[in-house]
């Protein structure tokens, strides 16, 4: 049994866990290696099969757009949780440093902690990476992976060619960790999202300035220190790519022509170093998750969910 604190809107619930309980909207706190805690939520319908949402670096779970996790959750058990040094989430790297794979395996402690068995994984940017790696580590824990905007592990046969992240994000993320007030960090925050949203879909720079206020107000530093702090994790282990062909469980690569971290063909390539992976793209999505992409990538994710889990339904029927 996994000891996590439990809230609702009315407060504190219970101070642990029981596998196999109803799973009603509430928040955790769940306690990880190295002495930190996460902040989870989940929310949705608690009968149906858990889809894990891992954000990318120096996010915090509340960046997964609402309207996205409402829809899931018509149908599915969703789970999102802040990373270490993000939200509510221990904030703590310079006295307890970690390495990035230590977020894969806080995943699989979120798992335990809310008694989940198995799960659909979804993850974007760095939390593709993560992923890749519950792929290749705990590939029992695993449903299903969707991975969009990011690439893989490196490793991977034929890799070395692919293009980068564009000159102007670049230019933007050298300026990452320099001193600003909260007005200039939340402008800076703005400008980046509008970078990384790509040039085909058109960017309402007030829904990301509402996003980045949002955060906030949900308990993220309003400096960058959650960023330097996933900027200076430790990259050992992540050389696995190649073990990627041997993958079995189903992998969906949802491609983002627009987008400037990851630019084509970094997802197909991808999609071409997993054994066992398929690919659809979101026309103009980038690096950001806009409203004007909600529906299609919604449209790419429960299609892919609905078909595993009904070749999981035929499996127990046949007695699998």
């Amino acid at each position: 049994m996994s000891e996590v604190a439990v809230w609702s809107e009315d407060g504190l619930m219970s101070a642990e866990h029981h596998p196999g309980s109803p799973a009603a909207s509430a928040e955790h706190l769940v306690r990880v290696d190295g002495g930190y805690e996460l902040w989870v939520r989940e929310s949705g319908d608690p009968t149906g099969s858990p889809v894990l949402l891992v954000m990318g670096a120096a996010s915090a779970g509340v960046v997964w757009p609402e309207a996205l996790v409402a829809r899931l959750g018509r149908r599915h058990r969703v789970v999102v949780w802040d990373h270490r040094d993000t939200g509510r989430s221990t904030r703590a790297f310079d006295e307890r440093p970690y390495a990035l794979r230590d977020l894969a395996g806080d995943a699989v402690a979120v798992l335990d902690a809310l008694g989940i068995d198995r799960a659909h994984a979804v993850g974007m940017s760095m939390g593709g990476y993560l992923v890749q790696l519950l792929l290749l580590d705990h590939p029992a824990r695993l449903l299903s992976a969707t991975l969009f905007c990011t690439g893989a592990l490196p490793g991977a046969p034929g890799g070395g060619e692919l293009p980068g992240p564009s000159e102007e994000l670049l230019a933007l993320w050298a300026t990452l960790g320099e001193p600003r007030d909260a007005a200039a960090e939340l402008e800076w925050r703005v400008e980046h999202w509008r970078v990384l949203n790509g040039g085909q879909v058109s960017f309402d720079a007030a829904e990301f300035r509402e996003l980045e206020q949002r955060v906030i107000s949900h308990g993220g530093p309003p400096d960058a220190s959650s960023a330097t702090a996933h900027a200076r994790a430790g990259t050992e282990g992540l050389e696995r790519g190649a073990e990627l062909a041997a993958v079995t469980t189903p992998v969906l690569v949802v491609e983002a022509p627009a987008d400037p971290a990851y630019p084509p063909p970094n997802a197909e390539f991808l999609q071409r170093a997993i054994g066992s992976a398929h690919r659809v793209q979101v026309p103009g999505m980038g690096h950001a998750l806009p409203s004007a992409v909600l529906a299609p990538l919604g449209d790419a994710l429960e299609a892919h969910l609905d078909a595993v889990d009904a070749s999981e339904a035929a499996d127990r029927q046949r007695g699998r």
